[in-house]
Order: C-alpha cells, then sequence, then structure tokens
C-alpha cells in the first residue's frame, strides 16, 4: 500500500457514495485538483463526517490510489461553518468553488487559486463587504492567475479600467480593500459577464442559482 501524503486545500463538492462514503473534490497546494474517497464518512461518529463537506479548509492526509486518492484524515483549519447560513453569500461561494474547479488542474501549482479562494470566502462572511464587489474581483484574479484575462480593449471607461488592472496586479492581500461607487461597479460587472460569456466552454451551473437568486430578490423588492 502507497503511504499517505499531507495536502493543504480546500474541498470543492462533496457528493454521496454507496450507503456510507463521500466522493471530494479537492483544490490543493501541492497536487492541484484532486478527487479523494472519504470511507464511512457519512457515519454520525465518522471523523471525517465534518470535514467531508464543501468550504472547509485545511490539511488532509491521503492515500494516492491508480484513479483517485483516500482521505483517511483531517486537521481543518477553516469550517467557514456561517458562510451556509447566509444568503446571498452562500451562492456566491459555491460559485467561487465551482469556478476553482474549473480552471483546476490535476498536477499543478494551485498556491494562488486556493489562497485567492480562502480570502474570497473570508471577505463573503465580512457584513461590510459588498458580495456583488467580492465576485467581481474573485473573477478577474481567477482569470488572470490563469492567463484568460486581458481588459486592454475592452472599452471602459479609464476608472474602470483602472479598477480592474489593480485588482489583477494587486498584492493578494489587498485586493478586497477597496470600494465603488454604483456607476463604475455596474460597468465592470457588465463588461465581465459579456468577457466570460465569450471564454467559458460550458454552463456553470452554481452561476445559474445565484443569478436566479438574485432575480427573485430584486422582484421582491
Amino acid at each position: 500500500m502507497a503511504e499517505s501524503i499531507d495536502v493543504s486545500g480546500m474541498v470543492l463538492s462533496a457528493m454521496p457514495v454507496g450507503e456510507n462514503d463521500k466522493r471530494l473534490v479537492l483544490l490543493t497546494r501541492e497536487e492541484g485538483k484532486i478527487t479523494a474517497f472519504a470511507r464511512g464518512a457519512r457515519r454520525p461518529k465518522s471523523t471525517l463526517l465534518a470535514a467531508s463537506n464543501p468550504f472547509v479548509f485545511g490539511t488532509f492526509s491521503v492515500i494516492p490510489g491508480r484513479n483517485a486518492y483516500s482521505l483517511i484524515r483531517a486537521d481543518v483549519m477553516n469550517y467557514f461553518e456561517d458562510l451556509p447560513r447566509q444568503m446571498p453569500g452562500v451562492y456566491y461561494g459555491f460559485y467561487f468553488l465551482e469556478m476553482a474547479g474549473y480552471y483546476g488542474r490535476e498536477g499543478v501549482d494551485e498556491k494562488d487559486t486556493l489562497n485567492l479562494l480562502y480570502l474570497s470566502m473570508k471577505a463573503l462572511q465580512n457584513p461590510d463587504a459588498d458580495d456583488r464587489l467580492v465576485r467581481r474581483v474573485f473573477e478577474v484574479r481567477l482569470m488572470t492567475i490563469n492567463g484568460d484575462y486581458d481588459p486592454g480593449r475592452s472599452g471602459l471607461s479609464r476608472e474602470a479600467l483602472y479598477v480592474c488592472r489593480y485588482i489583477m496586479q494587486a498584492p493578494m492581500g489587498r485586493i478586497f480593500s477597496f470600494s465603488l461607487n454604483e456607476e463604475i461597479l455596474t460597468e465592470v460587472e457588465k463588461h465581465l459577464d459579456r468577457y466570460m460569456s465569450n471564454i467559458l466552454d460550458r454552463r456553470i451551473r452554481s452561476l445559474e442559482i445565484l443569478e436566479q437568486f438574485k432575480s427573485r430578490e430584486r422582484d421582491l423588492n
């Protein structure tokens, strides 16, 4: 049997398998995006019960297999347990996880994306942060990390172009340290909606759910 290795990362998704197991997708710093099976994780007394859920961030001990890993232990640093109770923050959170999975690749250093994910979840938990802006910061920086973003010929105003370039280049710890007025934020939103519709090659289901929630929210207001 192969020896276990420790990887630091976040659970992107969790799916029930059989009666007691779960199939997890993890984004890890060391091994990129990997699939890991958590045996018995659905049993009430399992030591993996709480760690085998989306948003969980920590160190995971896994055993490499032919097509997937086996999760044997988890040392959780943050469960982000408040996020699933926040509306609409949880919808933004699932969107961020799916987008990280969209770009994630096995065997690739995902340090920057993992750091972005962690800081984005923290920002969603901040009651003073604008979730709309958090989303656009996440999108710009994620596409930048993966070489998919160039706003140079987008027709943006000087102010909006400055914002996008700041998000691309600023130290990771400072990308959520600003606010925007409604006019500039709306311009950036429309620009990114157009831009991403041209580069994404499949549906992002969590984004559709987020947009449905926002539409219902607007109708109620």
